[in-house]
C-alpha cells in the first residue's frame, strides 16, 4: 500500500469546472479540517471580485479558478457550511466577507491562525510568512504577491504561489492547536471566532459610514452634514461598484460638509470635484443629501460623542498607567497586547466606571480587566522588581 501523500508534498491541481469542484468538495468533506485562502481584486470596485480559491486537504491541494467560464461555486458554499469540517484561514476577515457576499453566510466552524498566533504569544498581527518560518520551517516565495489575479490564463507560477498559501497553513494550524491545547487557550480563540463569523461584523451600513471619518468637531449641524454626505457616498459607491475613495475622497467629503454647498456651481469649487460631477446626477444626489441634512431638527442631529463617554477627558497619566499594566499582563501571559485591549478601550476604562468593552469580559477580564479596575480603584499599584513591572496589591 502506498503511503498517504501529505498536502505539502502534492502538486496543486487547477479546478475550472463545476463537476471537478463538486468532486473535490465531496472528498474534502471527509476531512476534519481544510485550509483555505482566496485571491481577489478590489482596487477598481467597491465589492471584492473573487478570482481564485485555494483549498488543501490531507492528500491534495487545489486552486479553483472562480472566474472560469460556467463554473458554479455552490459546492464550495456547501463545504464552507459543513459543521463537521473546520475551515482554517490566516487573517480571515476579508475572506469571510467574500464568503458572506457569495454564499450568504460565513464559513463555520472557522479557525484563524493569525488570531490564534496572537493568543499564543507571536505578537500583534503575526504575518503568514513569519508563522510559516517559525512553525513549518519553510520560506514563502513573495514574487506573485501583487499579481493581477483577474487576468487569464493563470500561469503555473501563480498556481504554485497560490497553493503554497494553503499547503504550509496545514502545519501552522496543527502546531498552533497543539500549543494552545497544552496552554488551555483554545477556548480563547473560539471566543474570537464568534465575532469573526458574525455577519453583522461585515454589514456595510451607510448610516454609520461617517464614523470612520472621525470628524473632530462638536458642531452637531456639521456632523449631520458629514453623516449625510458619507451615507450618500456609501450608497452610491455600492450602486456603481467603485471604491468610495474613487467616488469622493475623505478630505473632499469633509470639506463639502464644512462648506455646505447648495448649488452645482458651489459644489464644483470643492477640491477634487469636477464640473461634470457637480452638474450631473451624481452631484445632484450629493446636494440633495446635504439639503435634507440642513432641514433636520435639533433633536435629529448626531451627538459629538458616539461611544458613551461623558464628562471631562481622561487623565493622560491614568491612561499611561493602564498601558503599562496592559503591557505587563501581555508579557506575563504571552498574549499580544492589541488582542487584549485597544487604545480606545483603555481610554474608556480611564473615563467610565465599568464600560461595556471586550476587555472586561471573558478571558480578557480574567487576565487584564479585573486588574485594570483594581488599579483604577486604588486597590492595585505598579512597581518595578529587577527589570519587570511588579503588581502590588494594596
Amino acid at each position: 500500500m502506498s503511503r498517504r501523500i501529505q498536502a505539502q508534498d502534492a502538486d496543486p491541481i487547477l479546478i475550472t469546472t463545476t463537476e471537478d469542484l463538486a468532486a473535490l468538495c465531496d472528498r474534502l468533506r471527509q476531512e476534519p479540517f481544510v485550509t483555505v485562502d482566496t485571491e481577489f481584486m478590489r482596487e477598481r470596485t467597491y465589492w471584492p471580485e473573487l478570482c481564485v480559491v485555494q483549498l488543501a486537504g490531507a492528500g491534495e491541494v487545489a486552486v479553483i479558478d472562480a472566474l472560469a467560464e460556467g463554473i458554479d461555486l455552490a459546492p464550495l458554499g456547501a463545504l464552507f457550511a459543513d459543521p463537521a469540517v473546520t475551515k482554517v484561514f490566516h487573517a480571515a476577515r476579508q475572506d469571510v466577507e467574500i464568503c458572506i457576499l457569495r454564499f450568504g453566510a460565513p464559513p463555520r466552524p472557522l479557525f484563524d491562525t493569525q488570531v490564534a498566533a496572537m493568543v499564543a504569544g507571536f505578537g500583534d498581527q503575526a504575518s503568514y510568512d513569519s508563522l510559516v518560518r517559525a512553525l513549518a520551517g519553510a520560506q514563502i516565495d513573495k514574487a506573485h504577491r501583487f499579481s493581477d489575479w483577474a487576468a487569464r490564463p493563470l500561469s503555473p507560477a501563480q498556481i504554485n504561489y497560490a497553493a503554497a498559501d494553503v499547503t504550509h497553513l496545514r502545519r501552522v494550524y496543527t502546531a498552533l492547536v497543539e500549543r494552545l491545547t497544552e496552554e488551555g487557550r483554545l477556548s480563547w480563540v473560539a471566543e474570537e471566532m464568534a465575532e469573526l463569523t458574525d455577519p453583522a461584523t461585515y454589514r456595510q451600513d451607510p448610516e454609520t459610514a461617517w464614523e470612520r471619518l472621525k470628524p473632530r468637531s462638536g458642531n452637531r449641524r456639521f456632523l449631520a452634514a458629514v453623516r449625510a454626505a458619507a451615507a450618500w457616498r456609501e450608497r452610491e459607491a455600492q450602486r456603481v461598484n467603485i471604491p468610495r475613495q474613487r467616488l469622493v475622497r475623505d478630505e473632499t467629503l469633509l470639506e463639502i460638509a464644512a462648506t455646505g454647498p447648495a448649488t452645482a456651481a458651489e459644489l464644483s469649487r470643492a477640491r477634487g470635484i469636477s464640473k461634470g460631477f457637480a452638474d450631473g446626477k451624481t452631484g445632484a444626489g450629493l446636494l440633495a443629501a446635504l439639503a435634507t441634512a440642513r432641514e433636520l431638527p435639533e433633536s435629529a442631529l448626531p451627538e459629538p460623542s458616539r461611544d458613551g463617554r461623558q464628562g471631562p477627558p481622561a487623565s493622560p497619566a491614568l491612561i499611561a498607567l493602564l498601558k503599562v499594566l496592559l503591557a505587563a499582563k501581555a508579557e506575563e501571559h504571552h498574549v499580544a497586547p492589541r488582542l487584549i485591549a485597544s487604545a480606545d478601550e483603555l481610554e474608556r476604562l480611564a473615563t467610565e466606571a465599568e464600560p461595556q468593552i471586550p476587555a472586561l469580559h471573558g478571558w480578557r477580564r480574567q487576565i487584564f480587566g479585573q486588574a485594570a479596575l483594581a488599579l483604577k480603584g486604588g486597590r492595585l499599584a505598579l512597581g518595578v522588581e529587577g527589570r519587570k513591572v511588579k503588581l502590588i496589591q494594596s
